[in-house]
């Protein structure tokens, strides 16, 4: 990709046109974002029977609702008749059904035709057949996942392996039980970025030596440049002086219940292809769900999870937001320093990757299988 030989000990990153190019995000929301299983939404969130969110999933607008029997059903946000926006709001909670405000076709909350002005005069409609588009939906660390394929992808080969080549184990990811767990804190950050520069970002730590001040005094040998990513099972240790992970090193909350002594003052990094990272530390679970908007805009959605005991007695939990959230903010900001270069001639072979980055390569090749090859 670079025209210039390059040294055994780097490689090729991808061209800028990759993070700029319109076309190429197009690609990108057909063949990944539509095509690959999204975390869409906290099942918590969906609180009681009519509650609904909307969100983006590549091109597309998904509804996700729960029944009145608890389940959570997907759907494409379109009126079956005559194609408007069915829920106009991010989210909401109805009484029983979804109405369309243009013509009022309604529907039950699974999905089902039951209402339109004149519908008994039209007895030849099957109310199934011209019900809601559904959406493949699976649950998994207490989030919706969604899939738009016609014929989604192994749940277990795409994302819960993720888990497994990063920790060694799926077991590993379940001791923290993160589909028990609370919402202590949510941040919304609309990043100036292409969502690729956001993922690499948080697959390296090269960087964190030099932006990161307070995550390396809780992690000291991420200042030698190796990410939490970089071994398979490794955990990045505690400096010796550091009680819990939070912004001044004082102490967190009690261990979470299942959470071994081998993975105690640790922190364990996931990358979840394409939009989501889940960070584990003893005490609580961040995770952080993409939704790229543009070629140029990556809006994420940080949520901070904890034993419910510690939320429902209204703890203090902001020493271990503080910490993350600036790790987020210091990383989002370099995203946004690096995003107006991808489009300049010094970057229209692209970069190089160090042999500490090596493992974004292989994100790269990935990408470029799933694009259909390299001229994409």
């Amino acid at each position: 990709m670079t025209t210039i030989p390059l040294p055994s000990s780097l490689i090729a990153t991808l061209p800028g046109r990759y993070y700029t190019d319109p076309d190429i995000f197009r690609q990108e929301q057909e063949k990944l974002f539509e095509s690959l299983w999204f975390c869409a939404v906290r099942s918590a969130d969906l609180d009681g029977p009519g509650a609904f969110r909307t969100v983006q999933v590549g091109r597309e607008s998904v509804v996700i609702t729960r029944t009145r029997t608890g389940e959570l059903r997907a759907f494409l946000n379109v009126c079956r008749h005559r194609g408007a926006r069915l829920c106009t709001e991010e989210s909401g909670e109805v009484r029983r059904n979804l109405q369309c405000p243009y013509h009022a076709w309604t529907y039950d909350l699974d999905g089902k035709l039951i209402a339109a002005p004149n519908l008994i005069k039209m007895p030849d409609i099957d109310r199934v057949a011209y019900g809601l588009i559904k959406v493949a939906l699976r649950e998994w660390l207490g989030y919706a996942w969604v899939c738009l394929a016609d014929e989604p992808p192994s749940f277990e080969g795409t994302v819960i392996s993720a888990a497994v080549e990063r920790l060694g184990d799926a077991a590993a990811i379940e001791h923290y039980g993160a589909e028990r767990l609370a919402l202590g804190r949510r941040v919304t950050y609309d990043v100036k970025a292409n969502w690729k520069l956001i993922v690499e970002n948080f697959m390296e730590c090269y960087h964190c030596a030099t932006i990161h001040p307070e995550l390396v005094e809780v992690l000291p040998e991420f200042a030698d440049g190796y990410a939490a990513q970089y071994y398979v099972g490794h955990g990045a240790e505690f400096g010796t002086r550091i009680k819990g992970f939070t912004v001044d090193g004082s102490p967190g909350f009690a261990r979470l219940p299942e959470v071994g002594a081998d993975q105690d003052r640790r922190y364990y990094a996931i990358t979840v292809k394409p939009t989501v990272f889940v960070n584990l530390v003893p005490d609580h679970v961040i995770l952080h769900r993409m939704f790229p908007l543009a070629e140029d805009r990556t809006v994420v959605e940080c949520d901070w999870l904890y034993a419910p005991e510690v939320v429902a007695s209204g703890a203090d939990v902001s020493h271990s937001v503080e910490l993350f959230h600036r790790v987020n903010v210091q990383d989002f900001e370099a995203c946004e320093r690096t995003q107006p270069a991808m489009s300049s001639r010094a970057y229209r072979d692209g970069g190089v990757l160090v042999p500490n980055e090596h493992h974004i390569g292989i994100f790269h090749a990935w990408l470029l299988g799933r694009l259909g090859g390299a001229d994409a």
